[in-house]
């Protein structure tokens, strides 16, 4: 009786974690694949990319693929991506981000950049996991330094609690996005977890596996060896 018991636990668990991210919608799972693209193109320039040093120290890594001009909002730009935070040395699943403003407009020449965002400390995460933060104003940011390490970093650049950095036409630096409102994407964050699932528990808990379908993600997070993703080998 014991050995059905434990089995019948076994499989309740498996369908469980099968579960999440069923319900993700075309559009979602291509936002996936798009961040976890951009983490690999980042990463296979080493000379003009993240500082090895500055991703190392990252608490938490946001990339926002598609950045775009906003017709609906003057002036402003809307975009649509993902966040996960390290737990234990292991990056935890990611949770649906969305960042808008409408008080800078995209590099010259440009209909649409990647947008990565390193949130440096606990303040940056906390800040982030309310449900509106306004960068620059409630939470600090600065354009983040390019190249092989962080000595070239401000004392700016040093005290942000988050770094960002852009990718366009192929050409990467940092950014300056001061006003942009970072918020949970919440009816995207229900399709993939559910609806009892917060966004404080896949970030930070350590006990929320990713989705079959963010693994893309996942594996593209990985980088020298800095962090793990969350269940994998």
């Amino acid at each position: 009786m014991q050995i059905r018991a434990i089995s019948a636990t076994i499989i309740a668990f498996t369908v469980g974690a099968t579960a999440l991210g069923a319900s993700v919608s075309s559009n979602e799972s291509k936002r996936i694949q798009e961040a976890a693209t951009v983490l690999r193109e980042i990463h296979a320039v080493p000379d003009k990319d993240i500082p090895q040093d500055l991703w190392n120290n990252a608490s938490c890594v946001a990339v926002i693929p598609g950045l775009k001009k906003a017709a609906f909002v003057i002036g402003g730009e809307y975009g649509k991506g993902l966040m996960s935070c390290r737990h234990a040395g292991v990056w935890s699943a990611p949770v649906f981000m969305q960042l808008g403003k409408g008080s800078w407009g995209l590099q010259i020449g440009a209909q649409s950049i990647d947008l990565v965002l390193l949130v440096m400390n606990n303040g940056g995460i906390e800040k982030l996991l309310q449900d509106k933060v306004t960068l620059g104003a409630e939470a600090s940011v600065a354009a983040g330094p390019v190249g092989r390490d962080a000595r070239a970093s401000t004392d700016l650049q040093l005290k942000a609690e988050i770094l960002s950095y852009s990718r366009t036409q192929g050409l990467f630096a940092g950014i300056d996005i001061s006003g942009g409102v970072v918020q949970r994407d919440k009816d995207d964050n229900v399709d993939m977890y559910g609806p009892d699932v917060s966004t404080r528990d896949v970030l930070l808990s350590g006990t929320v596996r990713p989705p079959a379908v963010a693994m893309p993600f996942m594996r593209a997070l990985e980088r020298g060896g800095s962090a793990r993703p969350s269940g994998g080998q």
